[in-house]
């Protein structure tokens, strides 16, 4: 069909505040090169500071802005079925001290963490062990197998986290990212049933 609109939502976008939300940039769209045209400039949203920073655009509101400015498309909608919309607001500059002030407390916690964790293990009596066995000498410091064993621990670290300060070592995505997708794509799916209006519009309204 000649009129035969093909659209999929994007998942999510970024917009500034107070700007207006047109279709081209909240969906990717397939049809004739004018109607495409005249389409990508339709008016979906417009951001107010009511609007906080999460907007959930339902496609159905779409689809009735669509029909409105064409009567005769035949809309065929192709994946998600939401768009999150989040307005980036200006970010505050923080001072170099607050900087470091979290730095130190980070660090803190995580020297904390490990030592304790070294404590629960026994760590120190296992390399006392490990030494008196290789080498058939009794050593409370045993250095050799200590100061290898904290650089390989750092060593460690580096490779399970998959960055060396903000470079990559191999496209591979660590178990922090995976963690961090995965509460991403459950906090924008909480975000879509809570601040969604359609799929949470009382029955007595409708």
């Amino acid at each position: 069909m000649e009129n035969t609109v093909y659209l999929r939502m994007r998942h999510r976008v970024q917009v500034n505040p107070n700007e207006t939300v047109r279709l081209g940039q909240i969906a990717l769209i397939i049809a004739r090169s004018e109607t495409k045209e005249k389409l990508q400039k339709l008016l979906i949203h417009q951001v107010t500071m009511s609007d906080r920073n999460i907007i959930v655009v339902d496609v159905m509101k779409v689809i009735a802005q669509m029909k409105k400015e064409d009567a005769d498309l035949d809309i065929q909608n192709i994946g998600p079925a939401q768009t999150i919309v989040e307005v980036m607001f200006k970010k505050k500059n923080y001072s170099g001290f607050f900087f470091a002030l979290v730095w130190l407390l980070l660090f803190i916690g995580a020297a904390l963490a490990i030592m304790n964790f070294h404590e629960d293990v026994s760590m120190r009596q296992v390399h006392q062990k490990l030494f008196y066995m290789l080498t058939g000498v009794k050593d409370e410091k045993p250095l050799l197998l200590q100061i290898p064993y904290s650089f390989g621990l750092g060593l460690g670290m580096v490779l399970f986290f998959n960055h060396l300060f903000r470079k990559r070592i191999n496209e591979e995505p660590s178990p922090l990212e995976v963690e961090m997708f995965n509460y991403q794509q459950d906090l924008d799916q909480y975000v879509i049933m809570h601040e969604n209006k359609e799929s949470m519009k009382n029955i007595d309204e409708s």
